[in-house]
């Protein structure tokens, strides 16, 4: 039977981007309240859900976010980030801006939003904080540093917040698929098979679980998914 997480509060951020496409309509299925916020939400979602506009990259927009959130809903029981971009260049090739952006779209939404969700979680002594990370944060590839090197510390604070929240019921988790089978990864690799890519959906369904009551023992995980993944 598909998870239920029926009236629980869920924040999506990147809610608007290719895997939220995937990812917010599954929590809505799965009877969820979502929130979905991104730089620009597509309005279909406002149908799906509530669609927010804000930067998560940056502090007092996601501060605001929360705030938003709380006002909105009430409370926020889960908070899904999908928050994520990639570049290639070998880091001897990588320009100090493109380092910044890697860091500032793969590792600082997560710390922001984290930072931001935790005093309201901690003080009604329950809730999820899910991160999409990669599998690259285990098994490298040559050819994308920055990248590689963002997402090892998305993967390094999962399992630093999962040591610091031990005992306070909220837990944190990160999944870390192999290259997603999206339409743009399909449109920039056209020569590859995405046939061994890891489905949306698939991440979906880990993510529906990891929010749930049957999940509230999990926590510090870092769930390799897809075709190549252990």
């Amino acid at each position: 039977m598909p998870t239920s997480l029926s009236g629980k509060v869920v924040l999506i951020a990147g809610g608007g981007g290719a895997l939220g496409g995937t990812i917010v309509p599954a929590f809505v299925r799965s009877g969820a309240r979502v929130i979905s916020a991104d730089r620009n939400p597509p309005p279909e979602q406002v149908i799906e859900g509530k669609a927010m506009k804000a930067d998560v990259a940056d502090k007092a927009a996601v501060h605001r976010l929360l705030e938003d959130v709380i006002r909105t809903a009430g409370r926020l029981d889960v908070l899904v980030n999908l928050v994520g971009g990639f570049a290639a260049g070998r880091i001897a090739d990588t320009d100090v801006s493109l380092w910044h952006r890697m860091l500032a779209v793969n590792l600082t939404p997560a710390f922001l939003l984290s930072k931001a969700a935790l005093p309201h979680m901690t003080a009604r002594g329950s809730g999820r904080l899910l991160h999409v990370a990669a599998w690259a944060a285990v098994e490298p590839f040559d050819g994308a540093g920055a990248y590689i090197v963002a997402k090892s510390g998305l993967l390094a604070l999962i399992r630093v917040l999962a040591l610091e929240l031990k005992g306070s019921g909220v837990t944190v988790n990160g999944v870390l698929p192999t290259t997603i089978d999206t339409p743009a990864n399909r449109a920039n690799m056209p020569e590859a098979n995405p046939s061994s890519w890891t489905k949306p959906e698939s991440i979906a369904e880990l993510l529906t679980f990891l929010a749930s009551d049957g999940a509230g023992q999990i926590s510090g995980a870092a769930i390799p998914i897809g075709a190549h993944a252990p």
